[in-house]
C-alpha cells in the first residue's frame, strides 16, 4: 500500500514538475490565429490548402484537426511555442497523431519539424529544423517513420540508420518520440514502443570509434578462395560434339505435305535433352584455404566524444508541418512538445486513447455502408433478373 502511494506521489510530482513547451488539439476556431500557413515558399498554385476538419469519419465532430486537402501540392504551416527552449539534461518529447484517410496512399510526407528561429512566411522544404519526426511513405518500397536530428558539428541532417516501422491504414495513429539527457532515444507507435537505443549507435553522429590499420595490409600470399576446380576432373570424351538442339525425332512429314510445293520437309527443331552445358569441372575445398581475412582494426585518431549528443533542441522556437503529398488527406492533431514521457502519456489518455475506439467504429460502419454488394447478393440479384 505505501509503495502504491509512493508510486502515484512520485507521478504526480513529475507531471506538475512537467514543462509543456507546445499543445494544440485544433479544437477551436482560434487555431488559425495561432499557425501561420507558409505564403512566400512556393507560388500559390503550387500550394496545398489546410481545412479544418474532423475528417470523413470520426467518433466526435468537434474533435478536429487540420487535413491537407489538394492532391499534388506542397504544404507548409507553423506555430510559435509557448516559450523558446533547450532540453540539455532533461527529455524531448515530440507527440502527435495523424489519420491518412487518402486512399491510395501513393506518396506523401506526414512528418512534423521541430525548428529554431525562421520566417514563417517562407517556412519550407530548405528551412534549416532541429528534428524532423513522423511518417513518410512513397510506393510500397519506401514506408517509414522518419527520424531525423540536425548535427551542427557536421553541418548535417541525420536519418537513423534502420529504419522504423510505420502504421499504413487509415485510423488515427499516434508517434512519439523520446530523447533522454543519457543520450538514449525511444520511438513509440499508439503508446507501444517500437524502437529504443543509443543515439551514438543509431545515427552517425560520430567518427567510428575504431579503423583500419593504414599500416598493414593482406598478405600478398594469402589465400581466402574456398574452392577450387578439382584439378582431377576432367572433360568426358565427346562432350562437346553434343548439340544443343536436334530435329524432334516424333515429328512425323504430314500427309498432305508436298515437296514440290512446300520443299523438302525438315522435322521442328528442339533444345537437346542430352546437351549439359558449357562443361565444368567440378568443385572441391581449396587445400590453401587460410579463411576470410581481416583487416585490423586500431583506435581511431580523430574520434572525440561527445556527451551531450541528446541536445537535440537548441533554442527551439516553432514547430510545423512541411510536406508534399501526392493524394492528400492527411489529418494532423494533438500535439503536444514537453520535457516528460509521463505528461505526453497523460494528454494522449486524454486524445487519442478516447477517439481511437469510436473512430475505428464509425470507420468500420462507413465501410460496411458503401461495400458493394457480397458475390451472393449480386448472384441472387441475377437470378431474379433472370426470371423475370
Amino acid at each position: 500500500m505505501i509503495c502504491s502511494i509512493l508510486a502515484v506521489a512520485v507521478t504526480v510530482l513529475s507531471l506538475t514538475s512537467a514543462k509543456v513547451y507546445f499543445k494544440e488539439d485544433f479544437n477551436d476556431a482560434g487555431w488559425k490565429s495561432r499557425w501561420t500557413v507558409s505564403t512566400e515558399w512556393k507560388p500559390k498554385d503550387e500550394m496545398g490548402d489546410w481545412e479544418w476538419t474532423a475528417g470523413k469519419f470520426y467518433g466526435d465532430s468537434n474533435d478536429k484537426g487540420i487535413q491537407t486537402s489538394v492532391n499534388s501540392r506542397s504544404y507548409g504551416i507553423s506555430a510559435k511555442l509557448d516559450e523558446e527552449f533547450t532540453n540539455k539534461n532533461k527529455e524531448l518529447v515530440i507527440q502527435f497523431s495523424v489519420k491518412n484517410e487518402q486512399k491510395p496512399y501513393d506518396c506523401g510526407g506526414a512528418y512534423i519539424k521541430l525548428l529554431g528561429d525562421i520566417d514563417q512566411s517562407k517556412f519550407g522544404g530548405d528551412t534549416p529544423y532541429l528534428v524532423m519526426f513522423g511518417p513518410d511513405m512513397c510506393g510500397h518500397q519506401n514506408r517509414r517513420t522518419h527520424v531525423i536530428f540536425n548535427y551542427p558539428p557536421k553541418n548535417d541532417n541525420l536519418l537513423i540508420k534502420e529504419d522504423v516501422k510505420v502504421e499504413t491504414d487509415d485510423v488515427t495513429h499516434l508517434y512519439t518520440l523520446v530523447v533522454r539527457p543519457d543520450n538514449t532515444f525511444e520511438v513509440f507507435i499508439d503508446q507501444e514502443s517500437v524502437r529504443a537505443g543509443k543515439l551514438e549507435d543509431a545515427f552517425d553522429f560520430l567518427l567510428p570509434k575504431e579503423i583500419k590499420d593504414p599500416s598493414v595490409s593482406k598478405p600478398a600470399d594469402w589465400v581466402d578462395k574456398k574452392m577450387i576446380a578439382d584439378p582431377e576432373d576432367k572433360k568426358p570424351e565427346g562432350y562437346d560434339d553434343i548439340p544443343s538442339e536436334i530435329p524432334d525425332p516424333d515429328a512425323a512429314k504430314p500427309e498432305d505435305w508436298d515437296d514440290e510445293e512446300d520443299g523438302d520437309w525438315e522435322a521442328p527443331i528442339i533444345p537437346n535433352p542430352e546437351f549439359k552445358g558449357a562443361w565444368k569441372p567440378k568443385q572441391i575445398a581449396n587445400p590453401e584455404y587460410k579463411g576470410e581475412w581481416k583487416h585490423p582494426l586500431i583506435p581511431n585518431p580523430e574520434y572525440k566524444v561527445d556527451t551531450e549528443l541528446h541536445v537535440r533542441a537548441v533554442n527551439a522556437k516553432y514547430v510545423g508541418f512541411e510536406l508534399w503529398q501526392v493524394t492528400s488527406g492527411s489529418l494532423f492533431d494533438d500535439i503536444i512538445i514537453a520535457d516528460s514521457l509521463e505528461e505526453a502519456k497523460s494528454y494522449a489518455d486524454l486524445t487519442f486513447e478516447k477517439k481511437k475506439g469510436p473512430e475505428k467504429a464509425a470507420r468500420d460502419e462507413s465501410e460496411k455502408k458503401n461495400a458493394p454488394p457480397a458475390e451472393e447478393e449480386e448472384e441472387a440479384e441475377e437470378s431474379e433478373h433472370d426470371e423475370l
